[in-house]
């Protein structure tokens, strides 16, 4: 099956051929009577140190290379099918993350039984960067009773309101904050950053930010205090540090070895049905960006006509409409010679570039936002400036010509357009790293304007959210039930808003 048409949570691919130690999880809705009666297997662990489950976490969670979220931030446009993501067709998602969230509650137990707190905080950690993925998706979510272990409340769960999800996944990461020490314990089975623990404090907190941001519509909830709360982390990095450097941001690196190549390599669709799309080409062609050159390759037309330097001419590159019906894609790309595919790199080099988590150019673009919203006092052009420059660092692209593009008339800040022109360059920086992060970042803000179509599905929309999944309402009907009637006045659609989306 094509890697676009999947069934999947948007904001991740669970690689499970990554996952070099996994101990079996209980299912989240299992019916089984008598489970205390059951014979214990002599060989089967009970106990495991959490070292062995803090790889296979670190791999599910950073693994945010996702084409399905390429195609519909309109990075990407698929030909060989009517991918859902690209025309906004998507209907249901599913919960599999809860399975993470098991081996996630699994490493605090054993990190409980050896005493030792740094394992309980990067537990913390990843319960909130779950949690938010899983809620980001749908509304409302079980929170508070998904992962109470061997009882019925366990199999049907409530779901927790939005907004306490939200006050809870910030309460974690406050907590994941305080408990990282170096006389906490040493920890082992980290492929992300060594056991620094220095630089797990900098993810908790840059994160944080990323979570408060997400929340730009909340200033006025006195409860959630979204402005207080970025404030004091940013002006108290003593307590709460932050990214400082392209080094500290949270990436998972492959290598050449089975199971852990990029995970597009040798996608021979991304070889033959991927396009670049035209409003992500076009804001690049605009500022001449050297990161195009990187990005993609020349049209066909542009090569058949063979012009000297045409690799390095802006107009030798182009795009797909994201919104055109597939029949008229097909046509354009075929006899026209119109659409970049893309680098070759991202299907034919076995380690590719990192998959990037959580980004320090974000953190960058998340620091100017804030600042042109009056949350912090700092200069918003210069945290602007510092993004794309990191940006731009990562693709190695020369200081020279980053000077150059920073003073390109459509990138030089405009005061008046400040959260508008953020944004776009961070929607930039994102291609193909940060799984849905894009997605979301369009959503809450409406920039850059995602084009629809013809070929649009959802009657012309871009749909708000996922609908629960089909198992919730065959094993757990009456909780998902009562969320729905809250929150979408029991329609469980994919243009619903909601909280999160309600200016207060």
């Amino acid at each position: 099956m094509r890697p676009a048409l999947r069934r999947r949570l948007p904001n991740k691919i669970i690689m499970k051929k990554y996952i070099l130690f996994l101990v079996p999880a209980l299912l989240l809705f299992a019916a089984c009577d008598g489970i205390d009666e059951l014979g214990q297997d002599p060989n089967r662990a009970t106990e495991v140190n959490p070292s062995l489950l803090l790889t296979g976490i670190e791999v599910s969670a950073f693994n945010e290379i996702s084409d399905g979220a390429a195609l519909a931030s309109r990075y990407l446009v698929f030909t060989d099918g009517i991918a859902d993501e690209q025309y906004y067709g998507w209907q249901r998602s599913g919960f599999g993350p809860y399975a993470d969230l098991r081996q996630v509650s699994k490493m605090i137990e054993e990190a409980e039984r050896i005493g030792n707190d740094n394992y309980i905080a990067l537990g913390r950690f990843f319960r909130a960067y779950f949690f938010h993925g899983l809620t980001r998706t749908f509304g409302d979510i079980p929170y508070s009773g998904a992962l109470a272990g061997e009882t019925g409340a366990a199999y049907f769960p409530a779901y927790d309101l939005q907004e306490d999800v939200y006050a809870a996944i910030l309460e974690e990461l406050e907590e994941a904050n305080s408990l990282l020490g170096d006389d906490k314990g040493e920890i082992g089975g980290d492929i992300v950053y060594g056991g620094d623990l220095q630089k797990w404090k900098k993810l908790v907190n840059s994160f944080r930010l990323r979570v408060l941001i997400d929340l730009s519509a909340k200033e006025g909830n006195s409860r959630l205090d979204v402005k207080g709360q970025f404030s004091r982390i940013f002006n108290d990095p003593a307590t709460y540090p932050i990214f400082t450097s392209l080094a500290d941001q949270a990436q998972l690196e492959f290598f050449d070895r089975d199971g852990n190549r990029y995970p597009n390599y040798n996608n021979r669709s991304l070889q033959t049905a991927y396009y670049m799309e035209a409003t992500f080409t076009n804001l690049l062609r605009e500022r001449e960006d050297p990161r195009l050159f990187v990005f993609a390759e020349p049209e066909r037309r542009a090569v058949e006509n063979g012009q000297p330097g045409y690799q390095l001419n802006f107009g030798s590159y182009g795009g797909l409409d994201g919104g055109a019906q597939l029949t008229d894609n097909v046509l354009t790309a075929s006899t026209q010679g119109i659409g970049s595919p893309v680098d070759p790199r991202y299907h034919s080099d076995p380690v590719g570039e990192p998959s990037i988590a959580v980004g320090y150019p974000e953190l960058m673009f998340n620091l100017a936002e804030a600042a042109a919203r009056g949350w912090i006092t700092a200069d918003a052009n210069s945290f602007y400036q510092k993004g794309i420059r990191a940006s731009l660092e990562f693709y190695g692209v020369p200081n020279a010509r980053i000077t150059t593009y920073l003073n390109h008339p459509k990138v030089v800040f405009d005061a008046g357009k400040a959260v508008e022109m953020i944004l776009t360059q961070k929607y930039l920086a994102f291609f193909f790293n940060s799984g849905w992060e894009p997605f979301y970042n369009q959503r809450r803000t409406g920039f850059p304007e995602f084009v629809v179509g013809p070929g649009t599905l959802n009657n012309g929309q871009i749909p708000k959210r996922w609908m629960y999944p089909q198992e919730e309402l065959l094993y757990n009907l009456d909780n998902v039930s009562a969320a729905i009637n809250r929150q979408f006045s029991g329609n469980d659609n994919v243009n619903a808003v909601m909280w999160l989306l309600v200016e207060e």
